[in-house]
């Protein structure tokens, strides 16, 4: 589906080097907004730059570690000195290490909180300090099935469920300030998707057949069917959603 108003939009992701980020990158450079494609490796950013160009897009590589308060502000500013402004965030980038409640290092657990939550946070602030002047924008979060409450917990990741879980709740929160302000904050909540972070599982015959046994589609989801929500909630078709968590599990959370 196309979405005339995303034409001549700005949108910054981060994460985007690959995997869902790099899907989201490319989907919205299909719907016509110019693209500031962010992550850890300048190298990496620029082939997704190289593709959406191949694509008559418009996009740009930026450098980031968006734990780090400087590297973020550096981010956002670069892109409102090559686009002139930010309509839209996609907050994407995370890391997920497997370790034990019993093993888990206070490094391991920092690095996480700091990159899955922090890291939104800054991003978020840093893009809605912009996105007031024009008085709208919109910011999607990508969070997890592994979010608890609403969602479900799991073994082995009690620190990426925790930064899961903190999104939405910032997300909410954020919410309900920037309504009046004319910004809408949404999350979505992926299930077990085919992207580098599942290269794990997929190794594993038996943990890869315990997820399918869960999802009701009994299949891993495919980073353009999260890229199609994001669209979708970056548009206007979404005009009256804010504050909402999207699930995209393949009824996993259904089961």
């Amino acid at each position: 589906m196309q979405y005339e108003d995303l034409k001549n939009k700005v949108a910054v992701i981060t994460g985007a080097r690959r995997g869902m980020g790099k899907a989201h990158a490319l989907k919205l450079a299909q719907q016509g907004c110019k693209v500031v494609v962010a992550d850890i490796s300048q190298e990496d950013c620029q082939k997704v730059v190289d593709e959406i160009k191949a694509m008559a897009g418009e996009a740009i590589a930026i450098k980031c570690d968006i734990s780090k308060k400087v590297e973020v502000d550096a981010m956002i500013e670069e892109a409102i000195k090559e686009f002139g402004k930010i309509d839209i965030l996609v907050n994407n980038a995370g890391v997920c290490q497997f370790s034990s409640v019993l093993d888990l290092t206070e490094q391991e657990w920092d690095k996480t909180l700091d990159i899955n939550l922090k890291g939104y946070f800054l991003c978020s602030q840093a893009v809605a300090r912009e996105m007031v002047k024009q008085k709208k924008g919109v910011i999607v979060n990508i969070a997890s099935v592994a979010m608890g409450q609403i969602g479900m917990g799991f073994p082995g990741i009690v620190h990426y469920c925790a930064s899961k879980g903190g999104i939405v709740a910032m997300a909410e929160a954020m919410a309900l300030e920037l309504a009046p302000l004319g910004i809408r904050v949404n999350t979505i909540a992926p299930g077990a998707i085919d992207t580098p972070m599942m290269d794990s599982t997929k190794q594993d015959p038996k943990a890869l057949e315990g997820i399918l046994a869960g999802i009701p589609l009994r299949r891993v989801g495919k980073p353009e069917e999260i890229a199609n929500a994001v669209a979708f909630l970056a548009s206007d078709e979404s005009s009256y959603m804010t504050g909402s968590v999207v699930v995209v599990d393949g009824g996993w959370m259904a089961n």
